[in-house]
């Protein structure tokens, strides 16, 4: 079946939809039947009837919401890895598999670069209470389940997919924050880290992190609004990655952030900026040390 004899129904942002509900009928009428219902994912139809595609994560994301309008024990992933990882194995060779980990850790790691499972399709298990478990496509090997509880520390990711951006000597007024990160929004600029100096002689520098994909066009943008920014200069640095730890005891457990500090200390690797919540640090370093960061940060945690 295709999403739309489901009734798979999304809104009208064709090349990255949103789904709204799933109707269902004609998928537990087969079911009823004794059929075994394959249905084609990625895609549904909106109020118009027209097809929508959803965009990346978009098969993992109709598996969940199938799951959830079925009310099953257990939605399966499958896929080229056997389970979720405290570290990329590519990176690190004694990265171990995760038996469990939470949807707000999985959803963090997600959203920090882990590429396991797309960060829509653990939002929607989340809200619906449907337990994921990855498991390799390859092996009949037990996976790891996503699902309420808690760990620590649960895992490092890597993202260098960012650029640093910083605007220099800016009038130290209210409302000028405003104004920088409202023309961002304006022009659908996603801002992750923000990092604002102490203002001195009436000026301040605001410093943010960007996708890098997005670097070319927020300078820009910025060389645009000079005159109604009014900032002396704009640097953008490309080079740069984000490493982050992920655990939902992190809230409860104090020394956490000591012991990564330390770690990236021990390896020679300066932070450029910091960003918490009460599960996840992330910092801002040289992209040329992100894989020594990953590794060092994993020994910290994850070593014998």
């Amino acid at each position: 079946l295709t999403g739309w004899q489901i009734g798979l129904e999304t809104n009208s942002n064709y090349s990255d939809a949103r789904i709204k509900r799933i109707a269902g009928e004609r998928l537990k009428a087969e079911l009823d039947n004794g059929r075994i219902v394959i249905v084609a994912g990625f895609q549904g139809i909106n109020k118009m009837g027209d097809v929508t595609t959803l965009g990346r994560g978009g098969s993992d994301t109709t598996a969940v919401a199938i799951a959830a309008t079925l009310g099953a024990d257990l939605c399966q992933i499958y896929t080229d890895v056997d389970g979720v990882y405290t570290a990329d194995p590519r990176i690190v060779k004694n990265a171990r598999k995760l038996d469990a980990i939470t949807y707000d850790e999985m959803l963090e790691l997600a959203s920090l670069g882990a590429q396991v499972l797309h960060n829509r399709s653990v939002e929607m298990a989340k809200k619906y209470n449907v337990d994921l478990e990855v498991v390799s496509s390859f092996t009949r090997n037990p996976g790891t389940k996503v699902k309420e509880g808690s760990n620590m520390v649960s895992g490092v990711a890597r993202d260098n997919n960012c650029a640093r951006v910083a605007i220099i000597n800016l009038n130290d007024t209210p409302g000028t924050a405003f104004k920088v990160f409202s023309l961002m929004a304006k022009h659908n600029v996603n801002i992750d880290i923000i990092l604002q100096s102490v203002g001195r002689d009436n000026k301040k520098s605001i410093s943010f992190t960007i996708r890098q994909d997005d670097a070319e066009r927020v300078a820009g943008i910025l060389r645009d609004a000079k005159e109604m920014l009014d900032y002396e200069d704009v640097s953008i640095n490309t080079k740069v990655a984000k490493v982050s730890i992920v655990g939902a005891g992190m809230a409860s457990a104090a020394g956490v952030a000591s012991k990564m500090f330390e770690a990236l200390a021990g390896a020679g690797i300066n932070i450029r900026m910091i960003s918490t919540s009460e599960i996840k640090i992330s910092v801002l370093i040289n992209e040329e040390d992100s894989e020594k960061a990953v590794k060092a940060i994993h020994d910290q945690f994850f070593g014998d």
